[in-house]
C-alpha cells in the first residue's frame, strides 16, 4: 500500500489555513470535474484524489489524526499503518450530493480505509470500502460586462453570452438603474455547475462603461457634450439644438459666449439608482468655416476692416 501526500495533492504545505485548503480544493477541482474533462480516465482519478485529500484536511479530526503519522512520508513509498493505530467512525453529510445518481460511487483509497476504517457509514473497522460522495459547490466566474452610457442610465434586461468551461450560455441581466463603472453584478447558480446535485457557483459581472462618441461622463452622475457653435452665432447669440441622453433639447446660447464656455443643463445627465439624476455641461466650441464662398470671404473682409474689436488688447 502506498502512502499518500494529501498535502502534496492539494499542493499546499502542511501549515496551510483552512481557507487555504479550500481554496486550493475548489481551484483543483474545478481543473479535473469530469463536466469539463468528459472521458478522461487520468483527470478523474486526480479528481478523486483530489476530493479525498480534502475529506481529510478540511476536518480538523482527520486532520489532527493524520499529521500523527509525521512529515517524513513520501507521497507513494510503501505505507503500513503503526502498531495500536486505530481508526474512526468516519461520517458525511449529503454524500449523494457529490456526484448524483448519474455518477458511480468513489470508492476511497486503500490508504484512506487503513487510516480511517473505511465505514463511511458503518462502525469503527468494518471493512466495507467507502463509497462517500463529497459535496462540492459549483466554482464562482468572473466576466466583464460592457455597457453603453444608454444601457446604465435606462437600466433594464440585456443579453449576456458567456462560457463555462467548454459550454457557452447565454443569460439575459437585469441592469439595475444607477449602475456605474465597476460595479459588480451577481447572477446566484450561473457559474460552473456544483457536483452532482450540488448547487452551482455564481456568476459576477464587472461594468464596464464603453467610450461614447457624443458624451463624456463627469464624475458618477454628470454628462459633459461639446456643442460647435458659428462666430456670429457665439456673437449675436443663438437657440441651438444640443444632444442630451434621451433627446435633443434647445439651449440658448448667450451673446457673446467665449470659447471653451461651460452651461449648465440642469436634471439632464445620468439617472442615479436613488432616484434624480445627474446634470449635462455643455462645452462651446466656435467653429470657422474652412472652405469660405466668395460672398463670405468679402463680408469677412469687409468686417475686419470695419471692426473696432481687438483680439489681444495687450499685445501683438
Amino acid at each position: 500500500m502506498k502512502f499518500r501526500d494529501y498535502y502534496e495533492v492539494l499542493g499546499v504545505p502542511r501549515t496551510a489555513s483552512d481557507d487555504e485548503i479550500k481554496k486550493a480544493f475548489r481551484r483543483l477541482a474545478r481543473k479535473y470535474h469530469p463536466d469539463v474533462n468528459p472521458g478522461d480516465k487520468s483527470a478523474e482519478e486526480k479528481f478523486k484524489e483530489v476530493n479525498e485529500a480534502y475529506t481529510v484536511l478540511s476536518d480538523a479530526e482527520k486532520r489532527r489524526r493524520y499529521d500523527q503519522l509525521g512529515p517524513n512520508w513520501q507521497n507513494g513509498a510503501d505505507f503500513t499503518p503503526p502498531p495500536g493505530w486505530e481508526g474512526f467512525d468516519v461520517r458525511y453529510e449529503n454524500m449523494n450530493d457529490f456526484f448524483g445518481s448519474g455518477r458511480g460511487t468513489y470508492d476511497f483509497s486503500d490508504f484512506f480505509n487503513s487510516l480511517f476504517g473505511g465505514g463511511v457509514f458503518g462502525g469503527r473497522g468494518d471493512g466495507r470500502r467507502g463509497s462517500a460522495r463529497p459535496t462540492a459547490r459549483g466554482q464562482n466566474l468572473e466576466a466583464e460586462l460592457p455597457l453603453t452610457l444608454q444601457q446604465i442610465h435606462r437600466g433594464g434586461p440585456h443579453p449576456f453570452i458567456y462560457q463555462t468551461g467548454e459550454k457557452r450560455q447565454s443569460v439575459e441581466v437585469n441592469i439595475p438603474i444607477g449602475v456605474r463603472d465597476g460595479t459588480t453584478i451577481r447572477l446566484a447558480g450561473m457559474g460552473m455547475p456544483g457536483l452532482g446535485r450540488s448547487p452551482a457557483g455564481d456568476l459576477y459581472l464587472r461594468v464596464k462603461v464603453q467610450p461614447d462618441p457624443r458624451f463624456t461622463l463627469s464624475g458618477q452622475d454628470d454628462l459633459q457634450v461639446e456643442l460647435p457653435v458659428a462666430p456670429w452665432e457665439a456673437v449675436l447669440g443663438a437657440k441651438v439644438a444640443v444632444p442630451t441622453i434621451e433627446g435633443r433639447v434647445e439651449l440658448t446660447v448667450p451673446a457673446g459666449s467665449q470659447a471653451g464656455q461651460r452651461m449648465r443643463l440642469r436634471g439632464q445627465g445620468l439617472s442615479r439608482g436613488q432616484g434624480g439624476r445627474g446634470d449635462q455641461y455643455v462645452k462651446l466650441k466656435i467653429v470657422v468655416p474652412t472652405h469660405p464662398t466668395a460672398r463670405e470671404q468679402e463680408l469677412f473682409t469687409r468686417l475686419a476692416a470695419e471692426s473696432l474689436f481687438q483680439p489681444r488688447p495687450n499685445g501683438p
